[in-house]
């Protein structure tokens, strides 16, 4: 089982590489906004209640994932220090069932990523879609920065195509497409 583990601010693209990655490699894809809008459609966002069962309804669909051997593409933000306990609760839970985690790093020149977030597509989700939340999030969270605990293949995405950061993936990852059981 593998887990890829693709990172990075709002609106660089997570969403959009993975979508390519799980149409060529045929891994589940498991995006953020999954978790968010179902529990949103029973506890307002940033709630207490909402926030502990997103981060459990994550961490246990990825080690069940692992646990029956199904591998995922999963997307999210990472903010460095806050998040750390976070991706290291999911990462130990897929390595317990010998699955294996190999995490992307999705990054682009600010200039466009102010321009990607505002993009119409956005706001089918409930995700930041203004230059102006970017700009308050960005401003009480590290969302540019690395996983400091984790090596990660990071990608500028600024100017290369979705299809071709995907393959650039597959590539530094090895990865094989899916077998019968991760379909």
């Amino acid at each position: 089982m593998n887990l890829i583990y693709v990172y990075g601010p709002p609106g660089v693209g997570k969403f959009t590489v993975s979508t390519e990655l799980s149409k060529i490699t045929g891994y589940k894809l498991f995006h953020n906004q999954l978790s968010i809008e179902f529990v949103r459609s029973v506890f307002p966002f940033g709630d207490s209640s909402f926030n502990k069962l997103v981060l459990k309804f994550r961490a246990e669909t990825m080690e069940e994932a692992a646990r029956t051997g199904v591998s995922v593409i999963f997307t999210s933000l990472y903010a460095k220090g806050p998040g750390d306990k976070i991706v290291k609760d999911i990462e130990k839970r897929v390595k317990k069932h010998g699955g294996r985690v190999c995490f992307v790093r999705l990054y682009c020149d600010k200039e466009e990523l102010f321009r990607r977030v505002n993009s119409k597509s956005r706001r089918g989700f409930y995700k930041i879609h203004s230059s102006r939340q970017l700009e308050n999030l960005l401003k009480r969270y590290n969302l540019l920065s690395p996983m400091s605990f984790e090596n990660s293949f990071a990608i500028d995405n600024t100017r290369i195509p979705p299809k071709k950061v995907a393959k650039m993936i597959i590539k530094h990852y090895n990865l094989k497409k899916a077998d019968k059981k991760d379909k």
